[in-house]
């Protein structure tokens, strides 16, 4: 039996549980029929992206400034955060009547700082990597006497975050193996310690990206070298918290890498599959139930869809890229002769093949076809790769010379 290192106890989520109670939303735990037909395993969804800033973080947020003094409310807080933790710090600050500054990294997500200003906080960004803005919080918390919420290293902050396994075992008791993303390792510190004292023999494994693989090198033992960016930008850490890491080692079954292609193919199973639009952070326990199907084989998974603030234009392009690898979206390359009408008859043609044209390009100069011919680029929308195929040999069988590009 795994147990906890001391400093939190199932006592502390408890108590942050009651804390939080009317304050934080109940989110639902739902059992996906596709998603378990899918991965092979049944499959319950925690939708913490649906809290009113789309993430857990306010569930640890809330519970750090619910126990300040009436004196160090007075102060003012202020975190570091890239995105989700700023949010929640500072729209529950607001409802408290406490002043906030959030420091971010200039690199944060539009949407997010402009979420953070909208709550009221002040928004100092600095710096060109979260270490940097993290440097330049602490020494700014210091001069102006505020009190540091940090987003993970931090016991009351961790309990606050480990009420999502309290929920989740209330509401599907039969769930034997939680699937949690790792940053910092705040949301899985508190969670596997709050489901390991309810359950002892359920096991917790967490998930990180292969450009941000701290916990993982912890846990193994590797040297596995951090990048500098990762569409899973919530979970971008390069180090667990010294709080959080030793409940890491003693308290989580194992530590699994995902790629940022299986992150992308999760985002989007989750918005066709789900209709529910999640981040990168939010995706990764799909994403290593789909890479590693054998692990979880006939398991009762549950999964927390731990964020939903993804900037519109990066889901845009997910999409259009998840289109592209399906065989929904293709590029055509056809050779035709150069005479008026040439290009209409291709159209006619796909359309009558049940292709809808998205884009075209007609190519004389660049190509090495002879100057009577010319080379046609169609971009469209199929049903699939199967669809894609039976385009292609039609067209063949009409006498052109048409291929896949890409």
């Amino acid at each position: 039996m795994k147990i906890a290192p001391p400093g939190l106890t199932i006592d502390d989520v408890r108590a942050a549980a009651a804390r939080l109670a009317g304050e934080v939303s109940e989110t639902p735990c739902l059992a996906s029929r596709t998603l378990s037909q899918i991965c092979g395993c049944e499959v319950f969804l925690k939708f913490e992206n649906l809290q009113f800033t789309a993430s857990f973080k306010e569930r640890g947020a809330l519970n750090k400034m619910a126990q300040l003094t009436a004196a160090e409310r007075a102060k003012g807080v202020l975190a570091v955060s890239a995105g989700n933790h700023a949010q929640a710090v500072a729209y529950h600050a607001e409802r408290m009547g406490i002043a906030a500054t959030i420091v971010m990294p200039r690199f944060a997500s539009s949407v997010k700082v402009e979420n953070t200003r909208g709550f009221g906080a002040e928004v100092v960004l600095v710096g060109d990597t979260f270490e940097d803005a993290r440097v330049a919080g602490l020494k700014l918390a210091e001069e102006r006497g505020h009190i540091v919420v940090h987003p993970f290293d931090d016991l009351a902050v961790i309990a606050g975050q480990g009420t999502v396994a309290l929920e989740m075992l209330a509401q599907q008791p039969e769930i034997d193996t939680l699937v949690v993303a790792i940053g910092g390792g705040g949301l899985i510190a508190g969670m596997a310690t709050a489901a390991k004292a309810i359950r002892p023999d359920l096991q917790v494994l967490g998930v990180q990206t292969e450009r941000f693989p701290a916990a993982w090198n912890a846990i193994h033992d590797g040297h596995l070298e951090s990048r500098q960016a990762t569409i899973a930008d919530g979970i971008g850490v390069k180090s667990p918290g010294a709080l959080t890491l030793p409940v890491i080692r003693a308290l989580v079954d194992d530590v699994v890498l995902v790629s940022e292609d299986d992150i992308e193919q999760a985002i989007l199973m989750l918005l066709e599959i789900e209709k529910t639009v999640v981040e990168g952070a939010g995706a990764v326990g799909l994403a290593a139930l789909m890479k590693e199907p054998a692990r979880f084989a006939g398991k009762k998974v549950g999964l927390v869809l731990c964020g939903g603030n993804i900037e519109p234009l990066v889901l845009a392009e997910i999409i259009e890229r998840g289109m592209v690898k399906s065989g929904r979206l293709v590029r055509l390359r056809v050779d035709v002769r150069d005479v008026p009408g040439a290009l209409a008859d291709v159209a006619a043609l796909l359309a009558r093949l049940g292709a809808n044209i998205d884009e075209v390009q007609h190519q004389r100069a660049f190509t090495s076809l002879s100057v009577e011919r010319v080379q046609i680029e169609v971009v469209v929308q199929t049903r699939g790769v199967a669809h894609v195929q039976a385009i292609l040999e039609a067209m063949r069988a009409e006498g052109y010379d048409a291929e896949r590009v890409g």
